[in-house]
């Protein structure tokens, strides 16, 4: 459940190279810091996981001129989104109140999962062969599941399309696939302002935010990242199996309790494709780099999950479940969630049980078939063939199907390639005029920022009125 990655580029062969190379130098120039990117060729995995476990790697926003961009992407509220927030008292109270939400008992969260999947896959025909963008397909039905964890009763259709929505908004703007859409980001905040007002939140909201900082806190933590990282992370594991038959068969055909050959699947496809890109925190203390160099306080220092995922393996780009299977996670260079030691994902316990039920109740269902390339940011949303359990489909059908698949999407990387370039150009000039991160900075100070009480229901004065 982490938002701080960069946009990636495509990874399409015949995509003009210099469209790549220019949207990458523009989003380089948006950072305006002097950053260190860990880990580089200089400096390996182990300096990695030193400076991220230092106790001063624990800045998140302020003063690094990335932050305004990502600030931009997640308004309303990024100020008081956990992510986002500065250590102190104001971050342990909402982490408090979402580790509350987030709990249950596994086979609790497994039946809401498994029956929230059930019931998008219900919509899906099973009498042919569907086209689907994956992605598309499942955040329904993760919307309804956060929906469920956080007001513990069935989601209301409407809140369910109000917080789709929102959460398409947010991912494809951070993937510059479209441009922000603050009216539609704002129908779900007055949907929730309601229900907050109506004390319909059966949990405590953090205290020390005020009412309109509750509203946002519940947007941006809930209904924002949680769907937005459930969704990909589906995406990304039923991706993987679509693209190689044989594990899923395996997967389909393991009766164990513990789902021990699904859980490498996941472990491989979150090393592989991790959620999080570049995590980017900003020192408050000198840290040692290595034995000739400290990091002065005050540097922001990027953390490429990537680059980290693809040291200490053998054959690290290919797509292998049972390197897992003599392979502890916590031996291994995997950090799916984060480190444990600087403000790990909250949903470290509850992603994986989740995920296990949605990928088993799919499977259950539909064989997966698909085309596409799989890339970390699959911009596409995963298209794949869901092949109904049971049903044969002619295979020069099949074939045409899958040829299909594959040429739109070699026509759609060069047009989305352009698209990116444009609307991340758009949105990199307009989020550094509007200096969301610096101007909240100013007014409130790292290590001061008390809960803003007189502010009261109304919308925060960082929340952009328009893309």
């Amino acid at each position: 459940m982490r938002s701080g990655t960069k946009p990636a580029t495509a990874d399409t062969w015949w995509l003009p190279r210099g469209v790549v190379a220019l949207r990458g130098r523009i989003f380089e120039k948006a950072n305006g810091d002097r950053a260190v990117t860990l880990p580089s060729a200089v400096h390996g995995p182990e300096v990695f996981e030193r400076v991220y476990a230092h106790p001063a790697a624990n800045g998140r926003s302020a003063g690094a001129g990335l932050s305004d961009l990502f600030w931009y992407w997640l308004s309303p509220g990024p100020e008081v989104h956990q992510e986002h927030l500065e250590p102190g008292e104001r971050y342990e109270d909402v982490a408090a109140t979402t580790r509350r939400m987030l709990a249950g008992t596994s086979d609790d969260l497994m039946a809401a999962a498994t029956r929230t999947i059930a019931r998008t896959l219900d919509t899906v025909p099973e009498d042919r062969v569907s086209l689907v963008r994956l992605r598309n397909l499942v955040m329904p039905a993760w919307a309804g599941f956060c929906y469920e964890l956080v007001f513990k009763e069935p989601c209301p259709p409407h809140a369910r399309d109000l917080i789709t929505a929102h959460a398409d908004d947010v991912i494809s703007a951070l993937k510059c696939t479209g441009l922000r859409h603050p009216k539609r980001r704002a129908r779900l905040t007055e949907y929730l302002r309601a229900k907050v007002a109506a004390g319909e939140v059966p949990y405590p909201l953090p205290e020390t935010l005020s009412p309109a900082e509750q509203v946002h806190y519940l947007q941006g933590t809930m209904f924002n990242t949680a769907v937005v990282q459930l969704s990909e992370a589906t995406a990304h594991v039923l991706l993987a199996l679509a693209r190689h038959p044989d594990v899923q068969q395996r997967v389909l055909d393991d009766g164990t309790e513990d789902d021990r050959y699904l859980t490498r699947v996941l472990d491989e496809t979150m090393r592989l494709y991790p959620l999080f890109g570049i995590a980017h925190r900003i020192t408050t203390g000198e840290i040692p780099l290595d034995e000739h160099t400290v990091l002065p306080p005050g540097t922001v220092v990027c953390f490429s999950y990537p680059g980290y995922h693809a040291t200490g393996y053998d054959r690290p780009d290919e797509f292998d479940p049972d390197r897992w299977a003599g392979l502890s996670a916590k031996d291994a260079h995997h950090i799916p969630y984060g480190v444990a030691a600087n403000r790990p994902c909250p949903a470290w316990r509850l992603s994986p049980l989740v995920l296990r039920a949605a990928v088993r109740e799919v499977l259950r269902r539909f064989r997966l078939d698909s085309t596409a390339p799989h890339t970390r940011s699959i911009p596409h949303r995963a298209p794949c063939l869901l092949i109904p359990r049971g049903l044969s489909p002619q295979p020069r059908r099949l074939a045409a199907l899958r040829r299909f698949v594959r040429t739109r999407n070699a026509v759609e990387d060069v047009t989305r390639g352009v698209r990116q370039l444009v609307l991340g150009t758009v949105m990199v000039l307009h989020a550094r005029r509007r200096r969301l991160a610096g101007r909240y900075f100013e007014e409130h100070p790292p290590g001061g920022c008390p809960a803003d009480r007189d502010r009261g229901p109304g919308p925060s004065p960082h929340v952009p009125a328009r893309s």
